[in-house]
């Protein structure tokens, strides 16, 4: 038996070069933000020199790492402490956006360079926004001046779609409401906002995030109504922000009304009293009659499992709308009301396509229970109707227009 040491066995392995080139060189947030600021310090105010030592930068810095630390220097000049202080540990810069000129020029000059920044290195979009729900937080932290820069920077970067209009929730951050700094920063946003889109587009992102019905919460709770919401967007000269903040109000209401409605129907509740609540709304929430019948129509045809079967559909129908017809009677005095739920019967039997034969029968019901009248039926007939399966209605109202065209008092075997 060999006395030799029997060796232990070791790993062994290929090393891999990596090419200079591909190597990133890693910095600790101290050496990164002095990095940046002296490249600031030598780029001015020549944002378009800014821009490009960005561009080159972001090759051999780590932005992914240090993003939060990048745009706190292009926005406060330094990295910026709990509330929105400038950390005095590290060096700043003066060439930052809270440094800069206070006007329109200048901060659409600062989008393109943040446009361009994240179109370059896309990973960097989820942490831009968080970066701006973050400053919007320290708002309290910021100088009056600066908070103008930032509102006017953020109304173009939504404007530009380079962030989500969730990016607003900030704002409704309970001190920051509570001392007004919401209200009056959300003045200077909308205004740079409205300056490079109209309301239809901004209410679009609004609607898109869910933040076009919570415009209200930049209010205090004893503020926080659709009068002094109106009446504060007004005075600082946004009456368009204020009469969709009215709209919105409008629609809120409606849907409450429309929820409540079939809700009572569902429980039976005698049909007197479904008209007296529903014309106190009305009253109250100043909609119109020819706005309230298509909400009724909804209510009333939502109650009900239909049949899937043609033959038997009509004849249910006809039996829940004759039911129904004192509650569609009350609410169409107005020739325009009777024309708009002709239309809103249109666009039911179409859209509901066992309803497709039953058109006519329930246009007849509701004539024998005035709650139309001949003037709206020939009018539909004539040039009021839809689109939608308008040769198959226009067909089946045919022998009936022309008995209320030519024999007023005939009866007619239907």
């Amino acid at each position: 038996m060999s006395n030799q040491r029997q060796q232990k066995p070791t790993l062994t392995g290929q090393r891999f070069k990596t090419r200079k080139r591909d190597e990133k060189e890693r910095f600790d947030p101290t050496q990164f933000q002095e990095t940046i600021v002296q490249g600031l310090n030598q780029s001015g105010t020549d944002l378009e020199a800014v821009a490009k030592f960005l561009d080159a930068s972001g090759a051999k810095l780590d932005y992914r790492r240090y993003a939060e630390t990048l745009f706190d220097i292009l926005v406060a000049g330094g990295m910026l402490a709990p509330g929105g202080t400038l950390s005095d540990e590290m060096t700043c810069t003066e060439f930052c956006l809270f440094k800069a000129q206070e006007d329109v020029e200048t901060m659409q000059a600062y989008a393109q360079v943040f446009n361009k920044l994240i179109r370059r290195y896309k990973y960097l979009e989820k942490g831009f926004e968080e970066e701006i729900k973050k400053l919007l937080l320290f708002l309290k932290g910021f100088t009056e001046s600066e908070r103008n820069k930032l509102a006017m920077l953020t109304g173009i970067l939504l404007a530009n779609g380079n962030i989500s209009a969730s990016i607003l929730g900030s704002l409704f951050n309970e001190n920051l409401v509570k001392e007004g700094v919401s209200a009056a920063f959300a003045v200077k946003l909308f205004k740079s906002w409205l300056s490079e889109k109209d309301i239809n587009s901004v209410a679009g992102s609004l609607r898109k995030v869910g933040m076009d019905s919570r415009l209200l919460e930049l209010f205090p709770a004893n503020k926080r109504s659709c009068e002094y919401f109106c009446k504060y967007f007004t005075d600082a000269g946004l009456k368009e922000l204020s009469d969709f903040g009215k709209n919105q109000q409008s629609i809120g209401a409606r849907k409450e009304l429309q929820k409540e409605l079939h809700e009572q129907m569902l429980r039976g509740e005698p049909l007197k009293d479904i008209i007296a609540y529903t014309r106190e709304e009305l009253k109250k929430n100043n909609i119109s009659e020819k706005t309230m019948i298509g909400m009724i129509w909804g209510s009333v045809m939502s109650t009900v499992e239909w049949n899937k079967k043609e033959e038997l559909v009509t004849e249910q129908a006809i039996k829940h709308l004759k039911q129904y017809s004192p509650l569609l009677k009350a609410f169409t005095s107005q020739g325009l009301s009777e024309v708009t739920l002709l239309l809103k019967i249109q666009e039911y039997c179409y859209d509901n396509i066992h309803f497709m034969k039953a058109f006519q029968k329930i246009v007849v019901l509701l004539y024998k229970a005035n709650v139309l009248s001949e003037g709206a039926i020939l009018k539909w007939y004539n040039d009021a109707h839809l689109a939608k399966g308008k040769s198959v209605f226009l067909e089946q109202m045919k022998q009936f227009v022309e008995w209320l065209k030519n024999a007023e008092e005939a009866t007619i075997c239907l």
